[in-house]
């Protein structure tokens, strides 16, 4: 229950959920209180708007943005990569005849059979049994790279980090390359170091130009999913923090802890 609610919070938080819910509820108040259901209404137009434009959009993933990309030609001496699922999946794509990472996945996984191939350090998977099973096959499958181990049971970054940190203990395994993207790295390794590796960040989908000078300025589906994965980054580390110092993850900590959550 309790990830249903944080996933449902989120869906309805950020956008394009969140501007819609104010603008809707500023077209119901009106008639009844016309200044306030204008602000609402106006509010909320407008912030979908405004977060609908890639100038917008790369402003707000900068900001969400707090690790360098990682310098290969460096020795990092980790032991291990490590790739965080999210993205999304298909258990059945037509044309693979079998699993497919959706794009956003599938950035985290092209980087990080990069960076394998590089470094030849063996590789974890982790994410729900749907997402590591496209993870390994899309790996093997579309970049050759084999993956060492599976943690199949985790439900958010949280569980990435001690679900993994149970997977490797006995390997010896602490320092890691940590994989994900960009805007989701630093809380993610806010979570590995706090489950006892050393990290060294890995950022996937770093932030780039892309538009052209006009088009920047011009509403799109893709800044919108931008400004809100970045927007849920800006929220889930103040977020994170409270949950640990509560002690409220731990309560649903199934593996990492030795029991069950019902």
């Amino acid at each position: 229950m309790y990830f249903l609610i944080k996933a449902t919070l989120r869906t309805l938080v950020l956008p394009p959920a969140g501007p819609l819910i104010l603008a809707i509820a500023g077209a119901w108040l009106l008639r009844r209180r016309p200044r306030l259901g204008g602000f609402l209404l106006a509010f909320g137009l407008a912030s979908l708007w405004l977060l609908s434009l890639p100038i917008v959009a790369d402003a707000v993933t900068r900001l969400a943005e707090r690790c360098p990309p990682l310098d290969l030609s460096k020795p990092t001496g980790a032991q291990a990569i490590v790739i965080l699922a999210g993205g999304g999946q298909r258990m059945f794509a037509p044309e693979f005849q079998g699993p497919e990472a959706d794009y956003q996945l599938l950035e985290r996984l092209s980087y990080g059979a990069y960076v394998a191939r590089t470094t030849g350090l063996p590789v974890l998977v982790s994410g729900t049994p749907n997402e590591t099973t496209a993870m390994r096959v899309t790996l093997a499958r579309d970049f050759g790279v084999s993956t060492r181990w599976i943690e199949g049971e985790s439900r958010d970054t949280y569980e990435n980090a001690r679900f993994s940190a149970v997977l490797l203990r006995t390997t010896g395994i602490k320092r890691i390359i940590l994989i994900t993207s960009s805007t989701h790295l630093y809380r993610a390794a806010q979570e590995y170091r706090e489950a006892g590796f050393d990290v060294v960040p890995a950022p996937a989908g770093v932030w780039a130009p892309r538009e052209d000078r006009v088009f920047r300025w011009l509403p799109q589906p893709d800044p919108l999913l931008r400004s809100h994965l970045a927007l849920y980054e800006l929220i889930g580390e103040p977020m994170r923090r409270l949950q640990a110092a509560l002690g409220v993850r731990e309560r649903f900590d199934r593996k990492a802890a030795g029991g069950t959550v019902n």
